[in-house]
C-alpha cells in the first residue's frame, strides 16, 4: 500500500500491479508478507454473526489469526488506580474463537508455506458479488514438482452458523503422497500451534487495539470425532472463565478422489484432526469440501450447542456446497439490487474503460463497493446482535458498539435493507434494561445507555471520553426515529421504539437544568460530544441539538401511540408509569435547549468555553506526531481548540434544517482547519458538507479519504479490523453528500452536488416501502420507482418542489448546476484566528511535547504566538476567511 496518502497528487492510493482494478472483486496479484496484518483483515469474510480473517488455510504465514463471533466475549475486571463510584467495573472483550479454518497440505511430506514457498503462480480474490475468497496458486516443491492448488471460503449469509471452506490439489506433474490436514484449533489460550505471539501486540499503548487476557479464556468442554475414510466429523466445545458463554465448533468433510486414501482422526480438549492421506497421481484431483459450524449461547449447555452444530451440518452435507455458493450468490443480488451505489466520471478515475449501464470501471467504483460488501459482511445476519466497531473483521475496539452503529450504520441500512436496520434497533430495545440501571447508576432517571458495550454495561474505563458522551442516547433515538419515517413501520414505533424514546427523553429533563437570566433556558452540563480532544464541557452543541431532537421525537411518538392504538397507549403508559404533564415538559425542555453562538466570529461555538482555548497550530505538527492522541497526554489536547473529528460540523449534518446555509458554511470554514481527522468518522461528515456548502474539490478530497481507509490503511489499524461506521459513512458521503439527499420531518428531499468531473450517480433508496431509484447527472435527475410499496407513488422534494414518483412514472428534471461553487486547493485555507464576542483575538500554538527538541525547526519558539494558521494533514480551502476574522 501506498503511504502519505494525497487523493490531490493521486486519487489512487493501491499498487496496481499487485492489486488491479475490478469494479466486482479485490484481486491481490503477488504474495507479500510485508503487509500481512492489512491483507488478512481486507480479504476477511463474514455475515455479521460470524467472521474469519484472512488467514491462509495453511496456518503460516500470519500476522494476527482470528476467527470472531459477533457478541461472544469474556469479561474481566477493570482496576481504576483511583476508583470512584459509577465507573465502569468490569471490562468485555471479544474472544478469538476456535480456529476452524485450518487445512494444511504436505506433498512429499513437505509443508506449503507460502512464505517460502516457490510459486509460479498466485491469485487471490474476494468477490463482492457472492462474499466468497477464493485462492489460486501452482507451487512447485523443493523436489521440482508441480502442484496446484485451488480453494474458497465463504461464511454463508443464508445459514446464519454455517461456514464451507473448499480445497483441491492436483499434481500437474509426477505422483507424490499427499497429506491433507484439517484442524479446529483453540488459538485463543495457545497463540498458534508453533507457540509464535501474534505480530499484532507489539509496543507502545494503542487504545484502538484489545487487551490480551492473562488468563486461560476457554475452558474445554467437550471434544469428540468420527467418521469414515473419506468423512470426518469433529467438534471442540468451551466455556469462558468469566462471561459464562458457551460455544461449539464442528467441521465435517467430503474427500472426493479417484485415489487411495485414509483418514486418522484424533481430538483433544484444544485440537481436533482429520488427516487424510492421499497417493496422488498426476492429473487427478483431490477435492476437500470442509463444512463448519459454529453456535454460540449466553449460557445453553455446550452438549446442547453441540446438537444445534450436528443439525447444521447434516442440513450441509444433504444440500453440498454448490448449493450454498449459489444461494449466496442470488442472496447477493438481492443486496446489490438496494445497496449498489454506481458512479460514472469522465477519465478523471484511472483504470476507466468503457462504460455499460453507467457502471463505471475504475477505482474509485471498486473502493465503494468494497466499503458496501464491508457493511453486509458486518451487519446482514448480526440479528439479535449489535454491529461492532470493526464488525466481524478483527479485535480492534474490543468488539465493542458505539454510538457509531446508529449515526453512521443504521441511516444505511434503513435506506437500504430496513428489516436489517429493525434487528440493530431492537438490539438497543432488548438493552432498555441495563440502560435504565446505569442511569440509576449515574443518579439519572430514564435511561443511559453505555458508551461502548457488548453485554449491555459500560466497558469505557476512562469516563471523560466514553460515559460522559451521554449524547449516545440521542443517537439511538435519532436513528429509530429515522427508521420509523423511512419505514413507516408503526409497529415497530408502538412495541418497541417507544419504550426507548421516552426512557432517554427522560434522562435528559433530568441531566439538564433551567436558568433564568432574561428568557429561561434550558443547559446540559459536563458532557462530550463526539469530539473525544475536547471533554466534560457545558452546552456542547452537538448533544444540545441531538437532544432537542430526542425531547420532540419522544413526545412525538407518545401522541402517535395515542392516536394509533388506544389499547397500546394505555398498556405503555402503564409500563412506563408515564406521568401527566410528562410529554409538556419534554417539549419545553426542547423548546428552551441552548444552542450556542457567538456573535463575534459568527459561528457555533463547540461549547460554552470552547472559543476561550488557544488553536492548536496543525499546520506546524510533524505527521510522525499524529494521531495526537498517541503522543500527547489527554490535558495537553484538552487546553487546545483542537478536534479529533467533526462535532458541530456533524450536527449540521443530522439536523441541517435546524441551521441556515450561511451558519453551515461559515461553521464549516472554522472548524475543519482545526479537525485533526484522528478519527476515521471525521472525512465522511466533512465531506457531506463541504459538498453542500460549494467547496466541491474539498468534498470529492475526504471522500476519497474515506472510500480508501483501509485499502490503504490511512490510519495504520487495519490490522485490527476495517471500520465499519467509516464504510457506512462513505454511503452517506455518496448519497447524502454528492446525492444531496435529506430526510427531515418525514419528508425525502434531494438537492444533489455532483462533483465537477463526474457524469453520474446512480443509487437506490427504500421508502415507505418503495424502491426508488435516482440517477444525478450534470444536468439532469432522473427519479424512478422500480418497486411499489403501501402507497400509491413516493413524494420526493426537489430543491423546493415536490415530484410525486410513481411505478410506470418515472420523473426526470433539469438540474441548473449542483448548488454553490467554491473552488479549494490543497495549498490553500481560510484562515483561524479571529476575534470573540468580546473582542479578544484567538491565537495559535503547538504544545512541546517531550521527546522532541522545542526549536529542531518543527514547533514554533513559545515567545511567538500565532494569531493566524494556514494549513494541516487534510484538505485546505481557499482564500476566504470566515466571518469574524
Amino acid at each position: 500500500m501506498k503511504r502519505g496518502y494525497d487523493p490531490a497528487d493521486d486519487p489512487d492510493p493501491l499498487d496496481r500491479g499487485r492489486f488491479p482494478v475490478d469494479p466486482w472483486r479485490l484481486v491481490e496479484t503477488a504474495y507479500d508478507p510485508a503487509d500481512l496484518g492489512v491483507t488478512e483483515t481486507l480479504f476477511s469474510v463474514g455475515n455479521g454473526y460470524l467472521g474469519m480473517r484472512a488467514n491462509p488455510e495453511e496456518g503460516r504465514d500470519a500476522h494476527t489469526h482470528g476467527t470472531f463471533v459477533n457478541g461472544f466475549h469474556e469479561t474481566w475486571d477493570i482496576h481504576h488506580a483511583e476508583s470512584a463510584f459509577g465507573f465502569a467495573r468490569t471490562g468485555q472483550t471479544i474472544v478469538n474463537v476456535p480456529d476452524a479454518k485450518v487445512v494444511k497440505i504436505y506433498v512429499d511430506d513437505e509443508p506449503l508455506i507460502l512464505g517460502t514457498a516457490d510459486l509460479e503462480h498466485y491469485e487471490r480474490s474476494l468477490d463482492f458479488r457472492d462474499g466468497v475468497l477464493r485462492r489460486s496458486l501452482v507451487w512447485r516443491t523443493p523436489a521440482g514438482k508441480r502442484v496446484r492448488v485451488e480453494s474458497t471460503r465463504c461464511v454463508s449469509m443464508v445459514e446464519r452458523h454455517l461456514a464451507l471452506i473448499t480445497l483441491e490439489v492436483e499434481m500437474l506433474d509426477g505422483d507424490a503422497p499427499v497429506v491433507i490436514s484439517s484442524q479446529i484449533l483453540n488459538r485463543q489460550d495457545g497463540e498458534d500451534e508453533y507457540h509464535v505471539p501474534a505480530a499484532a501486540m507489539g509496543e507502545g499503548v494503542d487504545p484502538r487495539k484489545a487487551s490480551r487476557f492473562t488468563g486461560r479464556v476457554l475452558l474445554p468442554q467437550a471434544h469428540t470425532v468420527d467418521g469414515g475414510d473419506d468423512r470426518a466429523r469433529m467438534l471442540l466445545g468451551f466455556r469462558t472463565a468469566r462471561s459464562g458463554m458457551t460455544i461449539a465448533v464442528a467441521a465435517d468433510h467430503v474427500l472426493r478422489t479417484d485415489d487411495a486414501v485414509e483418514c486418522v482422526r484424533s481430538a483433544e480438549p484444544d485440537q481436533a484432526k482429520a488427516v487424510y492421506r492421499v497417493a496422488a497421481t498426476r492429473g487427478r484431483p483431490v477435492v476437500l469440501h470442509k463444512f463448519v459450524s459454529v453456535h454460540t449461547s449466553r449460557g445453553v449447555p455446550v452438549r446442547e450447542l453441540s446438537d444445534r452444530c450436528d443439525r447444521t451440518l447434516d442440513r450441509a452435507r444433504r444440500h453440498g456446497v454448490e448449493h450454498y455458493h449459489r444461494a449466496q450468490r442470488e442472496w447477493y443480488d438481492a443486496w446489490w439490487e438496494d445497496a449498489d451505489v454506481t458512479l460514472r466520471t469522465t477519465g478523471a478515475d484511472p483504470g476507466a474503460g468503457s462504460v455499460h449501464a453507467g457502471e463505471e470501471r475504475g477505482h474509485l467504483q471498486q473502493a465503494v463497493r468494497f466499503n458496501l460488501l464491508a457493511l453486509a459482511q458486518a451487519s446482514a445476519r448480526a440479528d439479535q446482535q449489535g454491529v461492532p466497531a470493526k464488525g466481524v473483521t478483527g479485535s480492534g475496539y474490543e468488539g465493542h458498539y458505539f454510538w457509531d452503529t446508529e449515526v453512521y450504520v443504521a441511516p444505511f441500512l434503513t435506506y437500504t435493507r430496513p428489516e436489517v436496520a429493525r434487528n440493530v434497533l431492537h438490539f438497543r430495545r432488548r438493552m432498555l434494561p441495563a440502560a435504565r440501571a446505569r442511569a440509576r447508576e449515574m443518579a439519572q432517571s430514564g435511561a443511559l445507555f453505555p458508551w461502548r458495550t457488548i453485554n449491555g454495561e459500560e466497558a469505557s474505563a476512562y469516563y471523560a471520553a466514553g460515559t460522559a458522551q451521554v449524547h449516545i442516547d440521542a443517537d439511538v433515538a435519532y436513528a429509530l426515529a429515522k427508521y420509523v419515517d423511512a419505514t413507516g413501520d408503526t409497529g415497530f414505533l408502538v412495541r418497541d421504539g417507544v419504550d426507548v424514546l421516552v426512557e432517554t427523553a427522560r434522562m435528559w429533563t433530568e441531566l439538564g437544568f433551567w436558568r433564568t437570566n432574561g428568557e429561561p433556558s434550558f443547559h446540559i452540563h459536563g458532557v462530550t460530544g463526539p469530539d473525544e480532544y475536547t471533554t466534560v464541557v457545558n452546552n456542547n452543541l452537538f448533544t444540545n441539538v441531538m437532544a432537542r431532537l430526542n425531547l420532540e421525537r419522544a413526545a412525538d411518538a407518545v401522541e402517535q401511540v395515542r392516536d394509533l392504538d388506544r389499547a397500546a397507549y394505555d398498556r405503555a403508559v402503564h409500563r412506563l408509569d408515564l406521568r401527566p404533564g410528562e410529554v409538556e415538559e419534554w417539549r419545553r425542555c426542547a423548546a428552551g435547549m441552548t444552542i450556542p453562538f457567538d456573535e463575534g466570529l459568527g459561528i457555533h461555538p463547540q461549547d460554552d468555553h470552547f472559543l476561550d482555548r488557544e488553536v492548536w497550530d496543525l499546520s506546524r505538527t510533524p505527521s510522525e506526531l499524529r494521531p495526537l492522541l498517541l503522543h500527547y497526554h489527554p490535558l495537553v489536547i484538552y487546553r487546545f481548540q483542537v478536534l479529533k473529528q467533526a462535532d458541530v460540523v456533524l450536527a449540521l449534518f443530522l439536523q441541517g434544517d435546524r441551521f441556515t446555509p450561511e451558519q453551515k458554511k461559515a461553521d464549516f470554514e472554522y472548524y475543519d482547519p482545526i479537525t485533526t481527522g484522528d478519527s476515521t468518522l471525521s472525512a465522511v461528515v466533512q465531506s457531506v458538507i463541504a459538498a453542500e456548502v460549494g467547496y466541491h474539490e474539498v468534498a470529492l478530497d475526504y471522500f476519497h479519504r474515506a472510500a480508501y481507509v483501509d485499502l490503504a490503511d490511512l490510519h495504520a489499524n487495519t490490522v485490527d479490523g476495517l471500520h465499519i461506521a467509516s464504510a457506512g459513512g462513505v454511503w452517506t458521503a455518496l448519497v447524502a453528500g454528492f446525492g444531496g439527499m435529506r430526510d427531515h420531518g418525514g419528508r425525502l428531499h434531494l438537492d444533489p452536488r455532483l462533483p465537477v468531473g463526474w457524469e453520474e450517480l446512480r443509487f437506490r433508496l427504500r421508502w415507505r416501502g418503495s424502491r426508488l431509484q435516482v440517477t444525478v447527472r450534470e444536468a439532469h435527475l432522473d427519479l424512478e420507482v422500480l418497486e411499489a410499496g403501501d402507497e400509491a407513488g413516493v413524494v420526493v422534494d426537489v430543491r423546493g418542489t415536490d415530484h410525486e414518483v410513481a411505478p410506470g412514472r418515472p420523473v426526470s428534471l433539469d438540474l441548473d448546476g449542483h448548488g454553490p461553487r467554491q473552488d479549494g486547493t490543497l495549498g490553500t485555507r481560510p484562515l483561524i484566528g479571529g476575534r470573540r464576542a468580546d473582542g479578544s483575538r484567538i491565537t495559535a500554538g503547538v504544545p512541546e511535547p517531550a521527546h522532541r527538541d522545542l526549536h529542531d525547526g518543527h514547533l514554533p519558539r513559545p515567545d511567538v504566538p500565532e494569531e493566524q494558521t494556514a494549513s494541516h494533514a487534510g484538505p485546505r480551502l481557499s482564500s476566504e476567511p470566515p466571518a469574524g476574522t
